[in-house]
């Protein structure tokens, strides 16, 4: 029996596709069989899904003079819908229905539209549907997408109380050297605030947004979250059987989970960074306060000044006095009115420590 009741599984374009940019019907169906017996077993399972540029790339190979948005596009609604069709037929023959679940970075970015999201999901896997979920590519553009899936996947993650998040590459984990040397081995624990950044590097898959870097970032995030993250090889056969139900130890990275886990809405501010609306600077006795207790709240008199734009409840980005960003916020004011209370004492807080996720450094 699993120790996982919820997990969130990634599966990236280069596990899905083959070299050609057409789907792996191979491996999606061994994905697929394994997910059916984590569903056998009463886990549930969240599949977060690349794959559908690569494949609409690989069926409409040339698409003329098109910018790169619009190209992405055009592969995304081409491709996303044989993806689908593939993962109904897979799943249907286990006797499965699986169901989708498209979004866009803009439409998390509300407290009101991420509840909904969630009750959405929360259906389906009431209901014994699998959500197979993706970026909304045909309508997003570069300046509001997801930096991949991996970041989709985590925000995922944390939004719905899942106990693990499985990131499946082509590689067996984050090593510490060159994966091409065979001198380097798979890191195979990480700790909570452990850096990586000495092994990470900066390339990106040949076929996906994101890299190793975004992989490694996403997962310290959700770790210190209080949630499991495994990074493993999703071209291995029945690796995600043998993670979840196995008794054996898999080659893999772990990511060990905080003792204490994040509350809900603090796990949604810590992944709105790139819903950000504006800044907020504190003075150096604010960012003391705010970095050793981590239970401080921002008050107007530790501000020495505020960037940008935005309305009460938006999201704003917090640097401390040297200037380094330290974590991210929901304000209680708009900004006409908190720089107007800039340096007042007695006022009540800009940002409210249970509104306030601050990085660990």
């Amino acid at each position: 029996m699993s120790n996982y009741k919820r997990i969130v599984v990634k599966v990236g374009s280069n596990v899905l596709t083959r070299p050609d940019g057409m789907p792996d019907v191979t491996r999606m169906s061994s994905l697929v069989d394994q997910i059916a017996r984590l569903h056998s077993e009463g886990v549930q399972v969240i599949l977060v899904s690349s794959g559908a540029v690569a494949s609409g790339r690989g069926v409409l190979r040339s698409v003329g003079h098109l910018d790169s948005v619009s190209a992405r596009q055009l592969f995304s609604a081409v491709g996303q819908v044989q993806l689908m069709n593939r993962y109904c037929d897979l799943f249907g023959e286990w006797g499965i229905v699986c169901g989708q679940v498209l979004t866009t970075k803009e439409s998390l970015s509300t407290r009101r539209h991420y509840l909904n999201q969630r009750n959405c999901v929360e259906a389906m896997l009431a209901e014994g549907v699998i959500p197979i979920v993706n970026e909304n590519d045909t309508i997003s553009v570069s300046e509001l997408m997801f930096t991949d899936n991996d970041e989709l996947s985590g925000l995922l993650c944390t939004m719905m109380g899942a106990d693990a998040l499985i990131i499946l590459s082509n590689i067996d984990g984050i090593y510490d050297g060159d994966p091409s040397e065979s001198s380097s081995q798979v890191i195979r624990r990480v700790g909570v605030g452990q850096s990586l950044d000495q092994y990470i590097q900066t390339a990106r898959s040949s076929r996906g947004r994101g890299g190793m870097g975004t992989k490694s970032r996403i997962s310290q995030k959700v770790a210190a979250e209080g949630i499991e993250v495994i990074i493993a090889n999703g071209t291995r056969p029945d690796i995600l059987t043998d993670l979840v139900l196995g008794d054996g130890e898999v080659v893999c990275t772990r990511f060990e989970p905080a003792a204490k886990p994040t509350s809900g809405v603090k796990m949604w501010i810590a992944h709105s960074e790139g819903f950000a609306k504006g800044e907020v600077h504190l003075n150096e006795g604010a960012s003391r306060a705010i970095l050793e207790s981590r239970a401080a709240s921002i008050l107007p008199v530790g501000v020495v000044r505020v960037e940008g734009d935005f309305e009460r409840d938006d999201i704003v980005r917090i640097f401390d006095h040297r200037g380094v960003a330290i974590g991210v916020g929901r304000t209680s004011a708009d900004s006409d009115t908190v720089r107007g209370m800039l340096g007042v004492r007695g006022a009540k807080p800009i940002v409210h420590y249970d509104y306030m996720y601050i990085e660990t450094v």
